[in-house]
This record gives C-alpha cells, sequence and structure tokens, in this order.
C-alpha cells in the first residue's frame, strides 16, 4: 500500500463521509504549486475555493502568523484585546464602512448577516416579530448550515435536513422582474446574493444586473447583502465583484482569502444603523476577532494591494479565457468566467464526465474539481504567472482533446 492510499484509508474509515475528494493527498504547497506525499507536484486550480488567493503559505502572511502566536492566540470578547481594535479600524477603512463584526468562517458570516438584516426589520423598519423575510437567488451556494441550506434549492444540500429556517423567498438569479414583484411584499427586509454563483458553476449575471438589483432594494426600503465570500478580495479583477458595478452593499460578507489560506477568518461590515442594532450578548463567537486571526487578516488584505492581485486577475483571467477559447472540441460547450474566477462548461450527458476530466487533469499535474457533474471550476491562486497560465492551458488542452466521453 503507498502512502497515499494509507492516509486515504484513514479518512475514509475513521472520518465522516460528508467529501467525495480527489484521490490526491497533498502533504505541503507554495504559491500555485502543490505536492502529494509521494512528491509529485500539481498546479492548484481550485485555490480551497478561492481561499488561497495570495498563494500557498505566503512567507509574509506566515511570518505574522508564527510572530502573533507566539505572542497571543486566543482571549475570547470576554476581555479586550491588543488587536482586535487595530484590525477593526484597519478593515472598516480599507472596504470604507462605519463597524465590523468578525467570526471565523463563511457561514457564520452569512448566518450574521441574517440576524443583523432580521433585527434591522424589527428595529428600525417596523416588520412584525417574526415576520421578516428575505429574498435569496435559486442555485445559491451561501453554506451548509441549517440556515444556509433553509436558503437552498440544491436537494444535495437541504434534503433529508428538515425543518427549516422559515421565510426565505426564492427567485430565479439575473431576473430584475422576479426581484421587483418578491419586494412587493412589505415583509422583506433584504435581498442577499452572490455577484457571481460560484458553486452553482461560475454563473455570470447580465452587465448592470447588481447595480439594477441595488436600486430596486434602495427604492423598496430593502437591504442589499452581498456573499462575497468566494468572490471578493480581487479573485474576479476587483477588490469586490460588486465594483464592477460601482455597487455599495449595505452588508458586505466576507471570508475564505480573508486569512490567506491559513486560518478560517471572516466578516460582515455595515453602517452603524444596521450594525448597531445588535446589543452586548445577543450575538457572538468565542475565536470571533481572536488576536492571530486579527494580525493575519491585516497582513493578507495588505498583500493583496500591496502585488496588485487585483490586476493580476484582472489581466491574466482574460488572458486565460482567450487560450481557453483556442482550444477547438465538441466537448467545450462555454467557457465563462470573470478576473480568475472561471469555468469551462461541457457538452455532455454523462454524469461523471466532470469527474473523469478532473481525475486526467490530475494524472497531468493539474488539480481541478467538478461542481453539478458537467462543469469545471478553474481558479487559480492570484499569484499566477503568465507562464504558469500557459503551462495549465497545456495540460487542459491535452486533456480534452484525449478524453473519451
Amino acid at each position: 500500500m503507498t502512502k497515499s492510499a494509507y492516509l486515504m484509508e484513514l479518512e475514509d474509515r475513521y472520518g465522516a463521509h460528508n467529501y467525495h475528494p480527489l484521490p490526491v493527498v497533498i502533504d505541503r504547497a507554495r504559491g500555485v504549486y502543490m505536492w502529494d506525499v509521494e512528491g509529485k507536484r500539481y498546479l492548484d486550480f481550485l485555490s480551497a475555493y478561492s481561499a488561497v488567493n495570495q498563494g500557498h503559505c505566503h512567507q509574509l502572511i506566515v511570518d505574522v502568523l508564527k510572530k502573533q502566536a507566539e505572542k497571543l492566540t486566543l482571549t475570547s470578547r470576554a476581555f479586550y484585546n491588543s488587536s482586535l481594535g487595530e484590525f477593526e479600524k484597519y478593515i472598516t477603512e480599507y472596504f470604507g464602512y462605519d463597524k465590523v463584526l468578525p467570526m471565523n468562517t463563511g457561514v457564520e458570516a452569512v448566518e450574521t448577516a441574517v440576524k443583523l438584516a432580521r433585527r434591522w426589520a424589527y428595529a428600525v423598519k417596523g416588520i412584525k416579530d417574526k415576520k421578516a423575510k428575505i429574498i435569496v437567488p435559486e442555485n445559491n451556494f451561501h453554506g451548509r448550515t441549517l440556515m444556509a441550506i433553509s436558503a437552498s434549492t440544491d436537494p444535495s444540500s437541504y434534503a433529508g435536513f428538515g425543518p427549516y429556517v422559515p421565510n426565505f423567498i426564492q427567485i430565479p438569479y439575473n431576473d430584475l422582474k422576479a426581484l421587483d414583484e418578491a419586494l412587493n411584499d412589505k415583509d422583506v427586509c433584504a435581498f442577499m446574493v452572490e455577484p457571481i454563483q460560484g458553486e452553482a458553476g461560475v454563473v455570470v449575471p447580465d452587465e448592470n444586473y447588481l447595480a439594477k438589483a441595488k436600486y430596486l432594494c434602495e427604492k423598496a426600503g430593502v437591504l442589499f447583502i452581498a456573499d462575497e465570500v468566494q468572490t471578493g478580495l480581487a479573485r474576479t479583477g476587483k477588490m469586490l465583484a460588486c465594483d464592477w458595478e460601482d455597487v455599495r452593499p449595505d452588508i458586505l460578507i466576507l471570508g475564505k482569502a480573508l486569512s490567506g489560506g491559513t486560518l478560517p477568518v471572516s466578516a460582515v461590515l455595515c453602517d452603524d444603523p444596521v450594525m448597531l442594532n445588535i446589543k452586548p450578548g445577543e450575538h457572538g463567537s468565542t475565536y470571533g476577532g481572536n488576536p492571530l486571526a486579527c494580525k493575519v487578516a491585516m497582513a493578507a488584505l495588505q498583500v493583496i494591494k500591496d502585488e496588485n492581485l487585483e490586476y493580476n486577475a484582472f489581466y491574466l483571467g482574460k488572458y486565460f479565457r482567450q487560450e481557453l477559447s483556442k482550444i477547438k472540441s465538441p466537448l467545450i460547450k462555454e467557457i465563462r468566467g470573470k478576473g480568475l474566477l472561471n469555468a469551462i462548461v461541457l457538452n455532455t450527458q454523462s454524469e461523471t464526465a466532470g469527474w473523469d476530466l478532473c481525475m486526467k487533469f490530475m494524472e497531468n499535474g493539474l488539480l481541478a474539481k467538478p461542481t453539478h457533474h458537467f462543469i469545471i471550476r478553474l481558479a487559480p491562486p492570484l499569484v499566477i504567472t503568465k507562464s504558469q497560465i500557459d503551462d495549465s492551458v497545456a495540460i487542459i488542452s491535452k486533456c480534452i482533446k484525449e478524453f473519451k466521453d
């Protein structure tokens, strides 16, 4: 038995079976590359679902992590700590909001945003208690907590886990008419949307969809919540995907790359009229705002600016799609994306084609993962170079041309 086989068997025997990973065991990583336990090198085109935008084990972020870890890691919010206020000032000025509420994982930040919207509904908008509703697009993905799956239309997320959290109104994505009609309900307090639907297969809405949706929300007196956990932090070629349309969310949700992939850090940003409706004891997290996370998040955000990762994602994302479009194959139905969040949509009826093609990629030194069987997301770390893009396109082209559906 190889070392990889042994380690995969351990996970299968002792771990929950809630994931279906590719059969590769990663042992170390740096920049855009990962190595398995046997020493084979791979180009990473998943980026831990966009959590390592700054590249694996970025030295500046790791150095800050190590330095703070030797000083103070956790106090809980029972006390002030010497890093939290500094982080709060840094991130609110970075994104231009009055306040931030730090959490850990992306889905915790989504839960926080929903609680903020509901409390605002009752305290400010005047909706009757327990009546507040939130509009969400179909095929959304906000995580897998009970609240998040209650908003989902994907049976693989919600089936068999009811009863669900009530008062989510589901409408088609990229449909302004449906949004306008749903906003007629006076109990609606918020519209929560991914600027680009990642888990659904990198679905990019029509131009001005976000701007027009924000206008409709403002007209109806409803909060616009942007889930930028995956699309934010330079991934799409702008600091936020909403920046493409100059949209300022009423509530902004961040996570994933907020720590450069070193530990769970998330944040919810909004202004005082929304944030200050939650009082002491009404929301929190033992680890939320811990000193280690605060220092790391500031370093991760600084790297994005210092290394101009917005521009790299914009320029190389455009180049990547241009090069992919040169691959002539009946297997390719569509290439879509923005910045370095991209996808190949396969022209196939097979439910295993996406997985099988990703296996071919893996054998040839590139790691990616399918979603919905026939869509392959391609999202490398934003530190990738043009020559590494060329290497990846060569692998993808070779595998597609040799693939037997």
